[in-house]
């Protein structure tokens, strides 16, 4: 079969995955029909000598100069190495063979390289991450300086924009180690040790000598695959390996035209799971010359807010209607309830860890069931968390595509971090799958030619999206005298935006996107659509868009007066001042001292040098009225232009509707 579909004008390939179950094999040499056990039984046999192999390369090349000798992409004679995992070790030289007594095809020997090379591959990068953090160790590991985060980066490889999520979790890896050890670790494979390696059988790394997979004659929902499969679990010679034919039934999201591969087959309980590659052509995606986008705007209980913006011919961008919410309430109070349920299984199991210490006690067998209970609890989790991500990514998608916007904006938060707002809503805030969301979102767009960039995150949900003026974030929209983060309201008297913090949210980021989509750029360790431009500070933009100033004397009502729970003590009456005496005005009598200065209030004798009134030697100040707060005329304040833009550090910039 060819490996890629034909394609026309304006497509590219695309290469999925759909995971489906073998439910029913039969045996080719016998005629024997399999049950579900007995091919999970011959499947479970192969990926032993499978993992095996595997797992004596890894312990083999495991360390820090044969990773670097595979990372270079380079062999001895100075030939590229080939994409292939497998194939990039056997020109460096590196093959395991099976146990003496195991007889095994070549193409077993393959499966195993490539997983072992996957692994290797893999580790190359956290190795960097590592030596970098190690080589930069920090006087407080707990909480690194300014001048300590630029040399961590510099040292790192592409450290610039690595979140700082990833850096603070190695160091504190590396300080759990200090601690327990007396010593930093040389390097990742002292600290983490060797991988682990899956039971799996990767077939993409066969040929028609092990594997073959086509379409079925009678219908395109269906599949053949055969694959040689041992007989026993210490094959002894070929004749201990025969062909088994199973029949694949194709998930609906496979299209009929698409190129199938080899899939992966893993054991998963009492199944055979295989995860089913396949190629086909779909839409290309543009990363610039987009006139309708849609932004994407995380959020706690609410997951995701979401609208559509339009830029028109003129340079102004416009918001298409109101936007929409994606409230999924009940599945993340459900997946918090299993979180601190997983949380008080693992404070007991490690109490019960602690009081058996290595000897035969009588909670052992507890020990095992809390274990079990875990592993549960775990797998519930996961499944709810990736039914979640899939239905977010498949409704911002909907949302796109209903608006007719070749492009989705989402806010880059890979580097934040929940901190000031609670231990539970800081836990809630780390807990979130907005990885996943946002991979699955990718997943479903390509299929539509939709393209999902990331852009900045930063002052998207403090300045105003019309005038860019920092809002006033309050509790609820009939209380806007109560701080809050829910509710924003802009202060600027020619804007007075208010609505909900996620629909401005949206609206700036979707902006940003649209403004700076000549800047969009493919990162080349993901592979995904990234803005990357260096917002400046709103100082750096104050002539286009100044900033009112903040007085305190301004008391600009912004609601109602809020009730006070007791009655302010009424003022009292300023005693009259004394007759000035007979002369010359603005003269006092030779030898008359100054008595006369204006009696303080109780409250000023209170709060000295908060509300204490003046007195000079040349005169006295005017009693103040009843009723006089004793304030100054407020400065004026600086008078925005009429035209304003979206984002800070623009010359020519557009402006929300």
């Amino acid at each position: 079969m060819s490996r890629k579909p034909l394609l026309a004008d304006g497509e590219t390939s695309r290469t999925a995955c759909a995971r489906t179950l073998l439910r029913r094999a039969v045996d080719e040499k016998t005629g024997e029909r399999l049950s579900l056990s007995a091919l999970r039984l011959r499947v479970g046999w192969c990926a032993d000598l499978v993992s095996n192999l595997a797992a004596t390369l890894l312990a083999e090349h495991c360390n820090t100069g044969d990773v670097d000798v595979l990372a270079s992409g380079v062999d001895a004679g100075g030939r590229k190495l080939p994409s292939n995992a497998w194939m990039a070790l056997r020109r460096l030289g590196w093959s395991a063979a099976p146990p003496e007594g195991v007889k095994v095809n070549d193409r077993i020997v393959r499966m195993a390289q490539e997983q072992a090379g996957r692994a290797l591959r893999s580790v190359k990068w956290r190795a960097d991450v590592v030596l970098g953090v190690l080589a930069t160790w920090p006087a407080d590991p707990s909480k690194r300086t300014p001048r300590e985060w630029d040399q961590v980066r510099a040292a790192i490889c592409d450290g610039e924009h690595l979140p700082s999520s990833i850096i603070k979790a190695r160091t504190r890896q590396a300080a759990t180690y200090l601690k327990a050890n007396g010593r930093l670790p040389v390097d990742v494979f002292e600290l983490e040790g060797t991988p682990k390696v899956a039971r799996m059988l990767l077939l993409a790394a066969c040929d028609g000598q092990q594997a073959t997979i086509e379409r079925s004659e009678t219908g395109t929902g269906q599949a053949l695959l055969r694959l040689q499969l041992p007989t026993r679990p210490d094959p002894a010679t070929y004749r201990d390996w025969t062909w088994v034919a199973c029949p694949v039934a194709l998930p609906p999201t496979v299209p009929a035209s698409a190129v199938l591969h080899l899939p992966t087959l893993r054991c998963a309980g009492d199944s055979v799971r295989a995860d089913l590659a396949y190629t086909h052509a779909v839409p290309k995606a543009h990363r610039t010359g987009h006139a309708v986008a849609l932004g994407v705007d995380w959020g706690l209980n609410t997951l995701l807010s979401a609208g559509a913006v339009q830029l028109n011919g003129e340079g102004r961008i416009t918001a298409l209607g109101v936007g929409a919410q994606f409230r999924a309430a009940g599945v993340l109070a459900k997946q918090h309830r299993l979180r601190r349920l997983s949380e008080r299984l693992h404070t007991k199991a490690d109490q019960y860890m602690r009081l058996i210490a290595g000897h035969d006690h009588q909670l052992a067998p507890k020990l095992d069931v809390l274990r079990s209970e875990i592993q549960h609890v775990s797998q519930r989790r996961s499944s709810l968390n990736d039914a979640l991500a899939w239905a977010a990514a498949r409704w911002a998608v909907d949302q796109a595509i209903a608006a007719g916007a070749t492009v989705i904006y989402v806010e880059d938060l890979r580097s934040m971090e929940a901190g000031g707002m609670g231990r539970t809503l800081n836990t809630r805030l780390s807990q979130q799958v907005r990885g996943q969301i946002a991979d699955r979102m990718r997943h479903l767009a390509t299929e539509q030619g939709i393209a999902v960039v990331t852009v900045p995150a930063r002052n998207t949900s403090k300045l105003c999206p019309h005038c860019l003026t920092p809002l006033r974030h309050r509790n609820a929209p009939d209380r806007p005298t109560i701080a809050g983060w829910k509710w924003a309201i802009c202060p600027h008297q020619d804007c007075r935006w208010q609505g909900d913090r996620d629909h401005g949210a949206w609206r700036r980021i979707a902006a940003r996107g649209l403004t700076h989509q000549a800047t969009t750029v493919t990162d080349h360790t993901s592979g995904h659509m990234v803005i990357r431009t260096v917002l400046d500070n709103l100082e750096a933009n104050a002539v286009l868009t100044p900033t009112p100033q903040t007085n305190r004397k301004d008391r600009t009502k912004t609601g109602p007066t809020r009730p006070r729970s007791t009655r302010p003590a009424p003022r009292r009456r300023r005693a009259p001042s004394p007759a000035r005496p007979h002369g010359r005005a603005g003269q006092r009598p030779e030898g008359h001292a100054h008595t006369d200065r204006t009696r303080l209030p109780r409250a000023a004798h209170r709060h000295q040098g908060m509300n204490t009134v003046s007195t000079s030697t040349t005169g006295h100040r005017p009693p103040a009225t009843r009723g006089s707060t004793r304030r100054g005329i407020p400065p004026p304040r600086p008078r925005l232009p009429t035209t304003v833009g979206n984002d800070p550090g623009n010359s020519i910039q557009p402006r929300i509707a």
